[in-house]
């Protein structure tokens, strides 16, 4: 009974923590995309998020931190994605789908706001590039569990690295749009742009 209760506190605390640290994340990412990333302050993400300035270093270790975590939350949907697919299909087009789904949920208005917060800030942008390789690999060992063999190996590491240029392409080519369009539109031209790339006559 105990050891009942004492789970229940712990599962208690843990979703506290996880509703706080949300809390935190989405109010910096409305003050960056209100006041701009580089005149929020970190006294000015605390105050709005009702926390003090020590609370939010318990969560975070910077303002920068806010951004890392919700390309984070992203890279762990895409492998959660590519492990959702249904059998039949080719690794790329496996991701391809996977990639469209997710993609689709997305708030275009939000997500190119966000982005060119990112790109106004060098240290941002230069984590953004970073997130590229972690994504990379979440989407190979997605791929590996789908096709668990050992001589599939080499292969899957390709399809992850050209699956992942194709989506950074796709992102590049709809913040340069400035989002006119859904990023599903982005993706599609890209993946036939990747489908026909070795079909030269």
């Amino acid at each position: 009974m105990l050891g009942d209760r004492q789970e229940t506190e712990e599962g208690v605390r843990e979703r506290k923590r996880r509703e706080t640290l949300a809390r935190i994340a989405e109010t910096g990412l409305r003050l960056f995309m209100t006041d701009g990333y580089e005149n929020t302050t970190l006294e000015a993400i605390a105050e709005a998020a009702g926390i003090s300035r020590r609370t939010f270093f318990y969560y975070f270790k910077s303002k920068e931190d806010i951004i890392l975590v919700w390309q984070s939350n992203f890279t762990h949907l895409m492998r959660a994605a590519v492990i959702a697919e249904p059998p039949h299909q080719t690794p790329v087009d496996t991701v391809k789908n996977a990639l469209l789904k997710l993609t689709s949920s997305y708030h275009s208005d939000q997500s190119i706001v966000l982005d060119r917060v990112i790109r106004s800030s060098p240290a941002l942008m230069s984590a953004s590039h970073a997130k590229y390789v972690a994504q990379e690999q979440a989407i190979f060992e997605a791929l590996c569990e789908k096709w668990p063999q050992a001589k599939h190996r080499k292969s899957l590491r390709i399809a992850a690295m050209v699956t992942v240029g194709a989506f950074r392409l796709a992102v590049d080519a709809w913040s340069k749009d400035n989002g006119k369009r859904p990023p599903s539109a982005y993706l599609r031209e890209t993946f036939a742009t990747l489908e026909g790339t070795f079909q030269f006559q």
